[in-house]
């Protein structure tokens, strides 16, 4: 980013220096060039473009300060002209690939439909490009390892957006349990987040003019167009379908079960057996880590988890903790005490980790393993009621071949990975 155009000022300046006109005797600099009074230097700005930008997308693309969005890709023109308008002209592309080509550009923010996140990310990390993605991360278990080796075999910064991980509320409620004031814990409640269903029966519809339905499918089955598949939720829209999505399961789960993930320290692991009490949507799902703690998706709160220990109980989840008793929530977190990773801003802490080369706090580590609880949850439901063993090490169900061929599926040629 910032390394390759301040090494292609370099270059300029040693070309210059033999003709002379470095302009020794200018004294007046503007404050924003050098940074001052807050101000981000040209060199240190992040060029950054959009890759889908509907309604989440553009939430994300406005990253931070010390960004600067120069161009925008999507596969319907009515999204391109809106960004584009609104912020007083950037360039625009039908095929996110073109905008990858683009050697100015440093990184990119994925806000596909969730079968596209994915794709768009491997092609990011291949050209080059640092990336914040939308949760969840993935459609399935094995193309979220895909991406993560792919993201460390590039050396990328990817920060995957699961945002609460950069709130108050959830940060020190997780220092409280990880710390803890309510004991060893032995039992989590979170909310039982919905599986998604075949978008069966709907009608075709007419293609909205600019749209280009045959990529906005991608990878997935072929669907004729309808409006209640094209928009993103209620009445159902496409995070309810199974070709486009693991429903709310990954959708809010990829919070709520981010943070108890954080809360138990497994970040970079995950539960060894998962079952769900029947083939319901809405069916209780049930894990047990190696530890013994056991979570169960019931009646905890959405967003977040309720962790219960031998001294009591701590609720964490999206703007608010709290505890039972009161008084173990009281005591300050002190220097000795373990601290998670502080970020007060979740787009700014990855531009300031593309600055930094750093791991932002929602690395494609801590995103691929988050989500991957997400998916054990709807297999468990796919397979109810058996108990299936994971391996979070492997990344398979030992010795199951028929829960293993829920771990990907199949894509439409040519969208391969």
């Amino acid at each position: 980013m910032a390394a390759r155009r301040e090494e292609a000022r370099r270059e300029f300046l040693k070309a210059s220096a033999g003709l002379g006109a470095l302009w020794t005797g200018l004294r007046v600099v503007r404050p924003q060039v050098l940074g001052a009074e807050g101000k981000t230097p040209p060199s240190d700005t992040v060029l950054i473009g959009g890759i889908g930008v509907g309604r989440q997308g553009r939430g994300i693309l406005a990253a931070g300060r010390g960004s600067k969005v120069i161009a925008v890709a999507d596969v319907y023109r009515k999204h391109l002209y809106e960004v584009a308008q609104s912020r007083g002209g950037c360039d625009t592309y039908e095929d996110y690939r073109k905008m990858l080509e683009r050697p100015d550009l440093d990184a990119v923010t994925v806000g596909t439909p969730d079968h596209w996140h994915v794709p768009c990310c491997l092609h990011a990390v291949e050209a080059g490009k640092d990336v914040y993605c939308e949760k969840p991360l993935s459609l399935t278990i094995a193309e979220g390892r895909v991406l993560a080796k792919a993201v460390r075999r590039y050396a990328r910064v990817f920060q995957t957006g699961s945002m609460q991980r950069s709130s108050f509320h959830c940060r020190h409620g997780c220092e409280l349990v990880r710390n803890g004031r309510a004991g060893k814990i032995h039992t989590v409640h979170g909310a039982c987040y919905p599986s998604p269903w075949y978008p069966e029966g709907l009608a075709a519809e007419p293609v909205p003019e600019g749209l280009d339905w045959e990529m906005w499918l991608g990878p997935a089955p072929v669907y004729p167009y309808n409006v209640n598949i094209h928009r993103p939720r209620a009445k159902p829209g496409w995070i309810s379908f199974e070709p486009f999505s693991g429903g709310e399961m990954t959708g809010w789960g990829s919070h709520g079960l981010d943070i108890i993930q954080w809360g138990l320290g497994m970040d970079e692991s995950g539960p060894v057996e998962v079952w769900a009490d029947s083939a319901d949507l809405r069916s209780q799902v049930h894990y047990r880590y190696a530890s013994g703690v056991m979570l169960h998706l019931d009646s905890g709160p959405a967003g977040g988890g309720i962790f219960v220990g031998d001294k009591g109980e701590i609720m964490v989840t999206r703007g608010a903790f709290s505890c039972k008793p009161k008084e173990i929530g009281e005591a300050p977190i002190t220097p000795s005490d373990e601290r998670l990773y502080f970020s007060n801003h979740h787009g700014e802490n990855w531009l300031d980790c593309i600055r930094t080369r750093r791991r932002p706090i929602c690395d494609i580590e801590v995103g691929h393993r988050s989500c991957t609880v997400c998916h054990l949850g709807n297999i468990a439901r796919w397979l109810a009621p058996r108990h299936l063993k994971w391996d979070p090490d492997k990344e398979v169900f030992p010795d199951d071949p028929d829960a293993n061929r829920y771990l990907d599926r199949p894509r439409r040629e040519p969208y391969r990975l």
